[in-house]
């Protein structure tokens, strides 16, 4: 049993030695850009980049722990040369794949994946030198012929004479190779293991980019290469271009509604808010009574969507004005999430300081690439709370978040930008507070959570009002997402996806006024900065909606479906039937192919990065 234990841990080493060799050639290949880093920013790179190559040795794992399970009745020379087929054929496909990536890295700045893929049929999508072909060809023979070494002197010395065993060896090998779920899984967590729970730098994408291991990015990539690309014939290209284009048309002044150019700007997003919990809206009262009381004393936006219904899709949506895609999440992909705009960014360029504050688990949906890639000075999650706030599904309630994200706000510089993501009022809806909403049904449980988030923020706001910074900000609060609770709407049903949207704080020159104008989170980018004069093309989907011309529109994407809704007219449309399921108010064709303009063009950008 020992000697069979002694080979699953040997050849645990061997591919773990691999990996950290890959790590260092990658390193070493891009020197330049490595003696950039501080050396301790190239530790934490081979440090952080340990749990991928944890999780690629527990795939590799799998079948020689089965393999030594099913040959303890067997010769050594079985598994011998068993293992020796199977290695060689991995080392030679993995080594494949580090080599290429070095390359790859070289003319994209981004490790490899699924990329290539996309241009099959097409020609090779990047030009190598002769030399450098040669120059890899070599790199990959070399460590191709060591590692086969290390492998023999590693774990296949210590196969030979070998002894046949019992039943007894053969079911604790079982239980030591189903353990490899463990590293294959990453976390015991919510979160499964993504690229995102490597990037550890805020600021410093390559530092980032060298603890991902090449292979298992290749891995999961392949796994969503089906998602990554989608049709460029959903509507003819200049149809795309006019329709688009007159989307977002607009020849109107902005309405200025603020008192300063250069506020301080606050956006809290509230996890699964629903517009139902506004009474302004319609909604039901007693669920949000401070939130209510905040709409009726700023300016409420009566017609704001949510772009997606998941929160990593509204989060891309409101920093960097992106829709959500109907079968994938761009945050997914860091290679695509880089080139991407980002709200904070353009706040950095004006001089101000960055912070995004949330309570839960950064590396959940890739969270921790994209706020990376983001470069917020500064990033707050449930690792910087005391551990016995970490005591609910998602991480740290709202009530100390914000108390949190209220400490922060006074200490920080100004003029600052400032962000904050709630989450108690997600599933399973189980909130610190004494219950006001009675019921143990969904819910009434999701209204109880909701309005003890409407508790937390209400004592922030009675605090944040007596502060110094008060005078001189801007407070945009809006959602996520919507919700298919209180009254289970379905996924076309476009008040799933309405959500309130309310500017207050002491920078607003408006109190209670009311926006009709048809309004999507994306257009919270250029909204906020029209309102310092800088309207930024980059957020070529994000809409000015305080231009006195606009009544807007709102685009909402839901799992391989969209609709489209603005003054008057409402189309969803089914992508999997390839059919509308809602045609209202359309008065022509061409009310059709704008929506479908606006799909295109997403889909095409998409493709593209």
């Amino acid at each position: 049993m020992k000697e069979r234990i002694n080979i699953f841990v040997r050849y645990c080493l061997f591919w773990l030695t691999f990996f950290v060799s890959a790590r260092l050639i990658f390193l070493v290949y891009h020197a330049d850009k490595t003696l950039e880093l501080a050396v301790t920013d190239t530790l934490l790179s081979i440090v952080h980049g340990f749990r991928l190559d944890l999780s690629v040795m527990g795939y590799f794992l799998l079948i020689p722990g089965l393999l030594i399970v099913s040959t303890v009745y067997f010769r050594a020379a079985v598994l011998k040369n068993l293992l020796w087929v199977y290695t060689v054929i991995l080392l030679i496909i993995s080594l494949l794949l580090v080599i290429v990536d070095l390359e790859i890295y070289s003319h994209w700045g981004f490790r490899l994946d699924a990329t290539p893929l996309l241009y099959i049929g097409e020609g090779t999508p990047i030009a190598i030198e002769t030399s450098a072909v040669v120059r890899l060809l070599m790199l990959w023979a070399i460590f191709l012929a060591a590692f086969v070494m290390l492998f023999k002197k590693l774990v296949i010395d210590k196969v030979n004479g070998l002894e046949m065993t019992d039943w007894r060896t053969s079911a604790v090998m079982l239980v030591l190779t189903a353990l490899m779920i463990a590293p294959i899984r990453g976390t015991v967590g919510v979160a499964p293991i993504n690229t995102g729970v490597v990037y550890f730098h805020p600021t410093n994408i390559y530092a980032n980019h060298a603890a991902i291991n090449a292979i298992w990015n290749t891995g999961y990539a392949l796994r969503k290469a089906g998602r990554l690309k989608y049709p460029g014939n959903f509507l003819e290209k200049s149809k795309t271009e006019k329709y688009f284009n007159e989307l977002y048309a607009s020849d109107g002044p902005t309405e200025k509604v603020l008192n300063t150019d250069q506020p301080n700007v606050i956006i809290i997003i509230l996890e699964s808010y629903t517009y139902q919990f506004l009474e302004p809206l319609g909604g039901i009262p007693g669920v949000a009574p401070n939130l209510s009381k905040l709409a009726e004393e700023g300016m409420l936006f009566t017609n704001m969507y949510a772009s997606g219904d998941r929160t990593d899709k509204g989060i891309v949506s409101i920093l960097s004005g992106y829709p959500a895609q109907p079968l994938s999440s761009i945050i997914k992909y860091p290679k695509k999430t880089q080139s991407l705009p980002f709200l904070n960014r353009e706040f950095r360029e004006m001089g101000y300081y960055t912070s995004f504050t949330y309570g839960g688990n950064i590396d959940f949906a890739n969270f921790r690439s994209y706020l990376s890639n983001a470069q917020f000075d500064n990033i707050t999650h449930s690792e910087h709370f005391p551990a016995n706030l970490n005591n609910s599904k998602w991480g740290v309630h709202d009530e100390y978040v914000f108390e949190r994200f209220l400490q922060e706000s006074n200490e920080a510089k100004t003029p600052f930008f400032k962000v904050m993501l709630s989450l108690s009022s997600h599933e399973p809806f189980d909130v610190p507070m004494e219950t006001v909403i009675e019921g143990d049904d969904d819910k009434s449980m999701f209204l109880n959570s909701a309005h003890y988030t409407d508790r937390a923020l209400g004592k922030f706001f009675d605090q944040a009002k007596a502060s110094a910074w008060w005078k001189n900000t801007l407070v945009v609060i809006t959602a996520d997402h919507g919700h298919a609770l209180p009254d289970n709407k379905g996924v076309t049903n476009p008040n799933r996806f309405k959500i309130p949207m309310i500017w207050t704080g002491g920078a607003l020159a408006k109190a209670d006024t009311v926006i009709n104008s048809f309004t999507s989170q994306t257009d919270i980018a250029n909204t906020i900065l029209g309102q310092l004069g800088k309207n930024n093309n980059k957020f070529k989907f994000s809409q000015n909606v305080l231009k006195t011309d606009k009544e807007g529109f709102a685009v909402y994407i839901y799992n391989n479906g969209f609709g489209f809704t603005a003054p008057g007219k409402h189309i969803v449309y089914d992508n999997i039937g390839q059919r509308y399921l809602t045609k209202k108010g359309i008065t022509g064709e061409a009310d059709l192919d704008k929506s479908k303009a606006y799909m295109q063009t997403l889909y095409h950008d998409f493709n593209n990065r």
